[in-house]
């Protein structure tokens, strides 16, 4: 069954936008797991315009289920998740810049790089994903690295099934697929919402996590924050329930 994992990132943004401690981090990281997501996200950027470093040590102190920090895997990043040691580190090829998370990783450019980052985190026992762009080329030197997952950029998708240009899903089927034949598990992330997150599950039902955080929370100023997460996982789960997907789909 896939996950559900949730960004805390807007959180945090509208806590800095005052100052002080309201929205509490702790308070929303320790409800969200309450009311039944199994996994938290965070993406502490080197600006700490949302997640400062003592947020990902507090919210580690309070993960009852996984916790799964992003980042461009800088010297100060490294430092922090070993010393954290996450379930996940999703290494993501965001510049100083980046309003937010908008490509993966050229993996063949960079596999080198990715090898030597990969191969601390998983001495330290910590399970790892590579960002990537919908492109089944990338796969093999991601799986090259060492890492046990890629994370598929899903922000492509999201507008082209909001025009509803259905084919916009195939390149992630192809590259999920590809990922199945390096033993790779999927996870996906950005832009996914209540209404095209069906539609991807249907698609490729063998992702193992999605990542989710400005939609789910936009949506929960209208429909509360339990009643949004729960509304994610009968979604997630509608196509996998009480069916038995071939691996390959």
């Amino acid at each position: 069954m896939t996950k559900l994992s949730v960004n805390l990132n807007k959180i945090a943004t509208l806590r800095n936008a005052r100052g002080g401690d309201i929205p509490s981090l702790l308070q929303v990281a320790i409800d969200v797991q309450k009311f039944g997501c199994q996994g938290i996200t965070i993406h502490p950027r080197p600006d700490e315009r949302h997640i400062t470093y003592q947020d990902v040590y507090d919210i580690h102190s309070v993960i009852k289920t996984e916790l799964n920090i992003e980042g461009r895997p800088t010297d100060k990043f490294m430092e922090l998740v070993l010393n954290v040691k996450p379930d996940q580190v999703t290494l993501v090829p965001d510049q100083d810049d980046a309003i937010t998370s908008n490509s993966g990783w050229n993996t063949i450019s960079h596999c080198n790089f990715l090898t030597q980052k990969i191969k601390k985190l998983k001495n330290h026992g910590i399970r790892t994903s590579i960002f990537l762009d919908p492109n089944p080329k990338f796969v093999a030197y991601a799986a090259k690295t060492g890492a046990d997952r890629i994370e598929l950029y899903t922000g492509n998708f999201s507008i082209g099934y909001a025009r509803k240009e259905w084919n916009s899903i195939n390149p992630y089927i192809k590259t999920a697929k590809e990922a199945i034949t390096h033993h790779m598990l999927v996870n996906a992330g950005h832009d996914l919402n209540l209404d095209n997150i069906s539609f991807l599950i249907k698609k490729i039902p063998n992702l193992a996590e999605v990542s989710i955080g400005h939609a789910l929370i936009s949506e929960a100023l209208y429909m509360g924050l339990e009643n949004t997460i729960q509304s994610y996982l009968k979604r997630i789960h509608e196509y996998q329930r009480n069916r038995s997907y071939d691996i390959a789909f």
